[in-house]
């Protein structure tokens, strides 16, 4: 069975894709680049690594093995002999691919694929955020829990003198409204009483005046 062996089969038989990819891995070893469609060259980038990778090992037998899959001696030789050093430094990884766009008249996309040189340092990896750390429980906070705790009842403490002088001052205040009421009250009553004895006096005299009057008039009736 050939379960989970799906590649790109670019939609021909194995030996013609075995052919196309042999053709394509020898123009990309002696030119460096090439430009085709996008699914042939992520076909072609796991094939030509493969065959870097036995280019590193070196030996007799990965040079034949090489051979027999891109089927060109002249860009075996000049990999296996010269290329190979720009990849010692370098664990997998040996080409990139670019997307161009499409291409006019099938609208096919298309990709420039290369090998990465030895000095290329590559795109700079974006750094994910750093989780924080969890906050290890320990004594310090539970110190800094009294000594808050010591500041607040001391403010509390030093709040209530406060609020019993402000207390003792309204007091004081209601106090003085106080007497001053009564002390109003009392000249009113005061007055009033001297309203009322000037009252009585007047009224004798009126008395004692219309007496006199009334004898006044007796005389000069008996006249």
């Amino acid at each position: 069975m050939r379960h989970r062996k799906h590649s790109n089969q670019l939609g021909v038989k194995k030996e013609h894709r075995d052919a196309l990819l042999a053709n394509l891995s020898t123009a990309l070893i002696t030119h460096g680049k090439i430009k085709t469609t996008l699914k042939k060259a992520k076909a072609l980038r796991p094939f030509v690594e493969k065959v870097i990778t036995l280019a590193k090992k070196g030996s007799l037998h990965s040079r034949r093995m090489a051979l027999s899959r891109v089927r060109d001696t002249a860009a075996v030789h000049d990999l296996f002999d010269e290329k190979v050093e720009q990849f010692r430094e370098r664990n997998g990884g040996y080409t990139r691919i670019y997307k161009l766009g499409t291409r006019r008249g099938d609208a096919a996309e298309m990709a420039l694929i290369e090998l990465i040189d030895a000095d290329d340092e590559g795109y700079e990896k974006k750094s994910k955020p750093k989780s924080k750390p969890k906050a290890k429980k320990s004594a310090t906070p539970v110190a800094e829990e009294t000594e808050d705790t010591e500041e607040n009842e001391a403010a509390e403490d030093s709040d209530e003198p406060e609020e019993a002088a402000v207390i003792s001052e309204e007091t004081e205040t209601e106090a003085k409204e106080e007497g001053d009421a009564v002390e109003v009250a009392s000249e009113e009553a005061s007055e009033s009483e001297e309203t009322a004895e000037a009252d009585e006096d007047s009224e004798p005299e009126a008395s004692a005046e219309s007496e006199e009057s009334d004898d006044d008039t007796k005389e000069k009736k008996g006249e």
